[in-house]
């Protein structure tokens, strides 16, 4: 390790340490980002043996940039013209891969997996967004909390990044315990019942279809006042209400928190208060959704500091910039989504009647924008011109009538009907133990068509009345063939 290197980790620490909450410090008007952006793009320039020779092969000088109406014109980076066409170290300050202390492993959704050096200067970064969910929603700076670390643990970005930044925030003097069963729900429930009783709150962290399955396996959740830090998906607010009340959760604007995250660059924005506050008020009008999102499609919606991460759209996809031991400079994540000012928000929605900020504490209401985030298009099946998403589908599996025979989980894909034709067809995992009723297959039917219809413009449009109700069918928990154990869901299949 460079002295350099070592006195960066060193500051970086005493100034994270030393700081105040994160949370109480974006009660202020939020700075736009682009001066930050500016100067992480002039070090990369100089410094990241990839970007240099990127800015060459396009001959752009980086002298010449200076404005953000300059920044605004510099070239894209993407998995396929950065990220592979050099060498790791050459993607690092310096060439030097030997300063990074870890490396994570990304999913690989959209291709082969992608390895992203890390350093504890990092783990800083991602842990002032987790200090701002745990501080604005849990009150954690309060309230002995136990945070039981849910998600995969290894190269995975998720589990280890959750440990490390709660960890750090113990450091920094939060009155919290961190521990790491990982996915296994047997130890996560063994951790709970045996620690729970010691701590005024216990937050499970990990991916929401696999957390549902941990609460429907416990039982007595009420005793240990559990909140939920999820992140990987976008869910409904039915799903936030069901669950919570499976949890025995009483405030569902406060009581679990949703982190928009990436391997690419950690946790990029998390939920507040406001946020979801702003949600489900949303949620329960699709149309005022689509005057804002432009669809009714409802996203994850959080709120990020754009001096960490800072946000620009290009044709309904997100691109951002962030520093990193891989600094990032308009990197095309290629997430559908947009941002919306702090300012804008609050206009739209009280121009709609409804005040986000009544009512809200300084400590729940943070001025920082918003980024609200679809998921990424591949994602979608298309049935006659029609997209259709996941998040149109999952709403009836979370209906009082549905929810208590099935996990959550499903796939969706096009192929031939009963009679030959398309078909839209859903497969629907049965809940451990469960047995459904009579007529189940035609009710799920049914309901799935009721909501494409109303959410989901194209599919009304689009898709002839004889094909619109979709083929179900009923698989038993951990069916290998849809749901296998261990892996992480995919929500559709091309075929």
């Amino acid at each position: 390790m460079t002295g350099d290197h070592a006195r960066a980790v060193l500051d970086g620490l005493r100034a994270f340490y030393d700081a105040p909450s994160v949370a109480a410090s974006a009660t202020g008007e939020p700075t736009d980002g682009v001066d930050r952006a500016l100067a992480l793009f002039g070090e990369a320039a100089v410094r990241v043996p990839a970007y240099r020779a990127f800015l060459t092969e396009r001959g752009i000088d980086p002298e010449a940039v200076r404005t953000a109406a300059d920044f605004a014109r510099l070239p894209l980076l993407t998995k396929d013209n950065y990220l592979r066409r050099y060498a790791l170290p050459e993607l690092c300050r310096d060439g030097r891969l030997q300063d990074a202390e870890t490396v994570a492993v990304s999913s690989g959704s959209s291709g082969r997996p992608t390895v992203w050096p890390r350093t504890v200067l990092d783990e800083l970064a991602v842990s002032r967004r987790f200090e701002h969910a745990l501080y604005a929603s849990f009150r954690a700076d309060e309230r002995r909390t136990l945070v039981v670390v849910c998600f995969p643990l290894g190269s995975w970005v998720g589990g280890m990044y959750t440990a490390a930044a709660c960890r750090h925030l113990a450091a920094k003097g939060y009155p919290l315990t961190v521990a790491t069963p990982g996915n296994n729900v047997e130890e996560i429930l063994r951790v709970v019942t045996e620690l729970g009783e010691h701590y005024d709150q216990v937050v499970l962290a990990g991916y929401p279809p696999f957390l549902k399955i941990v609460i429907d396996a416990g039982v007595a959740w009420e005793r240990f006042a559990i909140r939920l830090l999820l992140a990987g998906e976008v869910f409904s607010e039915t799903w936030r209400d069901l669950v919570g009340r499976r949890a025995g959760m009483t405030n569902p604007v406060a009581d679990s928190v949703s982190l928009y995250g990436t391997a690419d660059a950690g946790v990029l924005g998390n939920e507040t208060p406001l946020s979801v506050s702003v949600r489900r008020f949303l949620a329960d009008r699709p149309e005022v959704a689509e005057e804002l999102f432009g669809t009714r499609r409802l996203p994850t919606l959080v709120q990020y500091d754009p001096a960490d991460r800072f946000f620009e759209t290009l044709e309904g996809t997100l691109v951002f910039t962030g520093n990193g031991s891989v600094p990032l400079v308009r990197y095309h994540i290629a997430d559908d989504g947009g941002t919306v000012s702090y300012r804008s928000m609050m206009d739209f929605c009280r121009g709609h009647g409804f005040d986000p900020e009544a009512g809200r504490s300084e400590r729940e209401a943070a001025r920082l924008p918003f980024v609200y985030v679809f998921g990424r298009s591949l994602f979608a099946v298309s049935y006659f011109g029609a997209n259709v998403y996941p998040e149109n589908v999952s709403g009836a599996v979370e209906r009082d009538e549905v929810n208590a025979w099935v996990t959550g989980k499903f796939v969706v894909f096009v192929g031939p009907g009963p009679d030959g034709e398309p078909r839209l067809h859903v497969i629907v995992e049965i809940a451990p133990g469960a047995e459904p009723p009579d007529g189940a297959t035609s009710l799920l039917a049914d309901a799935v068509r009721s909501d494409l219809r109303r959410l989901n413009s194209e599919f009304a449009n689009y898709v002839p009345d004889r094909h619109q109700t979709p083929v179900v069918e009923l698989r038993p928990a951990g069916d290998p063939e849809y749901f296998p154990v261990g892996v992480k869901h995919r929500y559709t299949r091309s075929s």
